[in-house]
């Protein structure tokens, strides 16, 4: 074979600066090849988002049949599920959790300067309260990044260390918040002192909701998985005759809600905590979400026009306005029927609330309208 002379003497070497182009590009195509070939394979995989796979939800069907016809008319509104292998069925919610690793790893292919970070901000309770619809809401702003699973670091993984809590983390750029939510970090003696420790500047987001309302729908999401457990009646009371209230059913406990602020405010001043009403979470999303980003020092990026009221399920549901897209509503579990509970046994836990809310909004300066 020969060599022009010309293209011989020319001796065209690629410049370090052009192979360390040369080589992101190649790193970078083949991410978005393994990204399309992913989201193929994942939504293959997927069932039809309105009546779900037939093979894997029909008997989840014919038990949630059952139920409909068996239980009250009262709904729960803000189911919020906490246990992982619970959440493999909702299919919205791993949706929206691909999705928003999808823009996470692409966030970080365009900003090399990203890292990960410990979380500015918790969402630390309550359990049935909402905490699952205010993450998915904040998730919305373009400068939040969250973690879609709940950690629980501060309540049950402490032992790894921060540095595994951090890794954890999703990559942020400079001026974006990492967040993080753990609903029983509320509840737990230990961590107040354990955040307190890791940055004693954490802001920290309670949503609250009519402790009676969450003790009955905490009830119904542990009943939907053991039917057979005894009825409310008999857990809510230690002694049915005397009307004495088991306080150490967890169920009752977590609704004593001034108690266990007391424990926080042993650390942290009330400017930290910001208190959301579950019940205006539904009722008003955009204005909860209003409070919410300005007590993140966050621009007001989540708006009405965010949301859509969907009647059958009785909660907003989300769209982003820029993309004109369909709604995407959290999961099937979001609207479970509450049994009908005997409405004496409904008072009287009302009565035994009482002190605890009046005790809550004082401290608060909120009144969340519970009595």
């Amino acid at each position: 074979m020969e060599y022009s002379p010309i293209v011989h003497n020319l001796n065209v070497v690629p410049s370090p600066h052009v192979k360390n182009k040369l080589f992101v590009f190649c790193i970078m195509l083949s991410l978005w090849v393994y990204m399309i070939y992913c989201c193929v394979g994942y939504c293959s995989t997927m069932p039809n988002p309105r009546y779900g796979s037939a093979k894997r939800h029909r008997n989840d069907s014919q038990v949630d049949a059952a139920r409909e016809s068996s239980l009250g008319a009262s709904r729960d509104l803000l189911n919020n599920e906490n246990d992982l292998d619970s959440r493999g069925e909702e299919w919205d919610e791993i949706r929206g959790e691909a999705k928003a690793s999808e823009d996470n790893a692409m966030s970080a292919f365009l900003n090399e300067s990203e890292s990960k970070k410990f979380p500015q901000a918790i969402i630390i309770g309550v359990k049935k309260g909402g905490t699952r619809a205010l993450l998915e809401f904040l998730r919305l702003h373009p400068d939040i990044r969250a973690v879609g699973a709940e950690p629980h670091f501060f309540d049950r993984n402490y032992d790894r260390g921060l540095e595994w809590y951090r890794e954890l983390m999703p990559k942020s750029a400079e001026g974006q918040l990492t967040m993080e939510k753990t609903p029983s970090y509320y509840v737990t003696k230990e961590v107040p002192a354990r955040i307190y420790t890791m940055s004693a500047d954490t802001k920290l987001i309670v949503v609250v909701r009519d402790p009676v309302t969450r003790a009955i729908s905490d009830y119904t999401q542990t009943r939907s998985k053991k039917p057979d457990i005894p009825s409310f009646e008999s857990l809510a009371f230690k002694n049915a005759s005397a009307g004495l209230i088991d306080t150490t059913w967890s169920a009752v406990q977590i609704g004593m809600y001034a108690k266990h602020l007391e424990r926080w405010l042993q650390y942290f001043p009330t400017e930290q905590l910001l208190f959301v009403s579950g019940e205006r979470l539904i009722s008003d999303p955009a204005g909860e979400m209003a409070r919410v980003q300005d007590f993140l020092g966050l621009r007001r990026a989540v708006t009405k026009n965010h949301f859509h009221f969907n009647p059958a399920k009785g909660f907003p549901c989300l769209k982003r306005p820029e993309w004109n897209s369909k709604p995407h509503c959290l999961g099937k579990t979001k609207g479970r029927t509450h049994p009908n509970i005997d409405p004496k046994v409904v008072q009287r836990l009302r009565d035994f609330y009482k002190p605890f809310n009046s005790k809550f909004y004082r401290m608060t300066g909120q009144d969340f309208g519970w009595d």
